[in-house]
Order: C-alpha cells, then structure tokens, then sequence
C-alpha cells in the first residue's frame, strides 16, 4: 500500500473517531455527570494530546492568537460538552449534536462575508438546505412543523442556546485564526484550558461526587481517545493523504455520528431525523462547492484543529470538537 494511500486511511479513521464524540460524551455524562464528566474528558484528552502532538513553546506563537483562540476555542469545547450533558435525554443529546454540525455552514458563511472566500449562487441553496435539516430535525416525527420546533427547543433552551451558539463560536474562530494563527498549533494548549475550564466550573457547583465504575472508565477513555487521537489522526491524513476524497468524506460525519450515537445510546431515530440529517450534510456540501468552483485553495500548513473544523472555509474537508 502506498504511503499516501495510508495516510488517507488513517484520516478516515479520524473522521470515524469524530462521529463518535456525540454519543460518548453523553455516555459519559450519564456516569459521572455534566461538568465532572466532561472535565475528565478534557484532560485525558489532553495527556493523549501531548503524547501524540506533543508540546511547543508559547514564546514562538503569535499574542493575537493565543489571546483570542484560546477564548474562542475554550468557549467552543464548552459549548458542544454541556449542551450534550445537559440534554434530558439520549435523542435529545443527538438532536443537539446535529445542531452543533451547522458550524461547517456557518464558517463558510463567514469567510464569505469577512471577504477571505468568493462564493457563487449554490451558497445560497446551501445555507437554505442546511437550516431546513435542522427545523426538519427538531420538528421530530412530524416533519417541518413550526410549533414542533419551538415546543422541542422550549423543553431545553439551555442545551439548544449552547449547540446553536457553539456553531456560531466557531465559525469565528476558523475565521479569525485563519489570519493570526501563522501556521501555529495551539490544540493542546487550549484543550488544556478547556479541561481547566470545566474543573473549575464543577468546584464552582460544589465539586459532586464522581462515582466512578468500569463502565465509566471504559467511556471515558473511548472519548478522550476520540478527541485527543482523532485530531492527530486527521493532521497525517490532512498533510499526506488524498485531501479531496477526505474532504468529501467529512462532509457526511453529521450521518456518521447521528448512527453512531443512536448505536452507543441504545435509541432510535425516525425517518424524520434522517431526513433533516441529509439536508444539513447536502447544504453544507453545496457551500463547499460554492467556494471550491471560484476559489480552490489547501493550506498545507494549517493546524489540525482548525483542519478539522474549519476544513469547509478553506475547501480542504472538516469536524468537531471538535
């Protein structure tokens, strides 16, 4: 096997570690709690991080970046962790999930506007299609039914207002760090201050007990994994493999990691869901072809985080946190 042929593979499996995050980060919420959970979760994560992208000195990285990224990046993790966490239930946490895979759009979006992209008319049919799956999605069995989503995203604003505000957070980040980031790789510095984050955001509700099992640590380590290897494994892939069919491949993770989570949390989804999961992939697939036709463009140099999520800006390929 060829050695590109290789790389590619090893992107793939990044893409598979990624659908997978909805599912076991609910997995884990449910042994050990929202806050608790997810701060485990984030430092694992890190230990793998640094073990597999290892370490660099700050001194080389641009303030700008630091400052800003490390904001927009904490603010992003937080956001996609506690609005699954704080789902009431397992298809809720998958619901939520879907919201949060409107980033892909979103960044696009944004690089239209802040003018680092030309687009031409298929954005339009894209971001159309990309907001229909969602109103699709959480109108549940009926379908589009405007009461249905509004009743839907009544029973839980707070998970909702965060998916929702996650997409939208990193559709900044890939924004901005495309101008200031140099080329630098701040993942494992911000998903240690992620995990810090969330240490303190538990001290700070009175530090509950974690009961801790096996099956707890078996999720545990599954999601860290995830997380932590996922972004390693799409960097290879992203810098050696065949980035068009990676780039086309990433594209379906909200299908991926819709079927992957209904497997990990035991609930079935209606034929509704899979609808609405189709019209967010195929509109985020029109805004990449919008931008790819005028304007294709590979930043070798890119760092995995930003690779992962704001791939869609930059005509590459992803995720999610990430």
């Amino acid at each position: 096997m060829k050695q590109s042929d290789k790389a590619t593979l090893i992107g793939l499996m990044a893409i598979i570690l990624w659908s997978t995050i909805v599912g076991l980060i609910r997995s884990v919420s449910d042994y050990l709690g929202p806050t608790g959970g997810a701060a485990l979760i984030y430092t694992l994560a890190s230990v793998f991080l640094l073990l597999s992208a290892g370490w660099v000195r700050l001194r080389e990285f641009p303030r700008l970046y630091l400052f800003w990224g490390s904001i927009l990046f904490v603010c992003y993790e937080l956001c996609l962790a506690l609005s699954i966490a704080y789902a009431h239930n397992s298809r809720q946490a998958i619901e939520v999930g879907m919201v949060n895979y409107l980033w892909p759009t979103f960044t696009i979006v944004a690089a239209i506007l802040f003018k680092q992209q030309k687009a031409n008319w298929l954005i339009v049919p894209g971001l159309f299609l990309s907001m229909l799956g969602i109103s699709w999605i959480l109108g549940g069995e009926q379908g589009l039914n405007p009461n249905s989503v509004w009743l839907n995203v009544q029973d839980n604003p707070l998970s909702y207002g965060l998916a929702l505000s996650g997409a939208l957070i990193w559709a900044g980040y890939s924004t901005m760090t495309a101008r200031i980031a140099q080329g630098k790789n701040g993942i494992t510095l911000f998903f240690m201050l992620t995990a810090a984050t969330l240490w303190m955001n538990h001290l700070f509700q009175g530090a509950p007990s974690l009961t801790v099992s096996t099956p707890a640590l078996v999720y545990l380590l599954l999601a860290a994994s995830a997380m932590g290897f996922g972004y390693a494994a799409w960097n290879v892939g992203i810098l050696h493999g065949n980035i068009t069919l990676l780039a086309g491949a990433s594209y379906f993770i909200p299908v991926f990691s819709a079927a992957l989570s209904s497997l990990l949390l035991r609930t079935p989804l209606a034929t509704s869901f899979w609808q609405g999961s189709a019209m967010v992939c195929s509109g985020a697939l029109l805004c990449w072809l919008a931008i790819r036709v005028r304007q294709p463009k590979v930043l070798k140099n890119a760092q995995p985080a930003e690779k992962s999520r704001r791939i869609s800006a930059d005509a590459a390929g992803p995720p999610g946190q990430q």
